[in-house]
């Protein structure tokens, strides 16, 4: 009888052990789910990602590329084809050397015909504007039209032939003659003024006697 009732006593202990650990887990669990709730409820701070577009490749073919043969010889590119490091500081009319490199998108060869972008070019010591009239072209005038003495001049606008290499602005002003009249070149227009002053002369000689 002694035995029977420490062995429900036994069992009943165990079952307040079983209770307590059960109640112990529901606590547990409700506490996990009400802090999963509340962080589903307010998920805090949220952070915000600016997606920068990729800049796209340029394909724009660079407008001075029109003017620069491929593959030809480096040293005979036209200026607008490279860029050059200049010496300001040589000397007039005397033979100059400057480094040079091709501008993007332009290609040439050397004497061996092999590709190059740096090189070497040969000129005269002298500014744009000091360059014999072969070397520019310059804009005309509309409103110079008259034949006088001495010549009147106007003003220009002139720029450097593409292959030849000078120092300083390859456009620049220049004060020039006035070469045309009434539509005739100056020189044409002074010979027909010329004839026609004689041809008056000849005739008022003729006349008094």
């Amino acid at each position: 009888m002694a035995g029977g009732v420490r062995r429900l006593r036994g069992l009943c202990a165990l079952c307040r052990v079983v209770l307590f650990l059960s109640q112990f887990c529901i606590l547990s669990g409700g506490e996990q789910s009400q802090a999963l709730a509340q962080s589903i409820k307010d998920p805090g701070p949220t952070r915000t990602f600016t997606v920068v577009p990729r800049a796209a490749e340029s394909t724009e073919i660079p407008p001075y590329v029109m003017k620069c043969p491929s593959n030809g010889l480096c040293s005979r590119l036209p200026a607008d084809c490279i860029d050059c490091t200049t010496n300001f500081s040589c000397i007039y009319g005397k033979p100059v050397t400057f480094d040079c490199a091709v501008k993007p998108s332009v290609t040439c060869v050397d004497q061996d015909f092999k590709s190059q972008k740096n090189f070497i070019i040969n000129m005269t010591c002298r500014f744009c504007w000091q360059l014999p009239e072969t070397d520019y072209e310059c804009t005309n005038s509309t409103s110079c039209m008259t034949v006088s003495c001495p010549r009147q001049r106007y003003p220009a606008n002139c720029t450097v032939r593409d292959h030849v290499h000078c120092l300083g602005n390859r456009t620049f002003p220049k004060m020039l003659y006035c070469n045309w009249t009434g539509g005739y070149k100056w020189s044409t227009a002074l010979a027909l003024s010329l004839q026609v002053q004689v041809g008056v002369h000849v005739q008022l000689t003729v006349g008094l006697h």
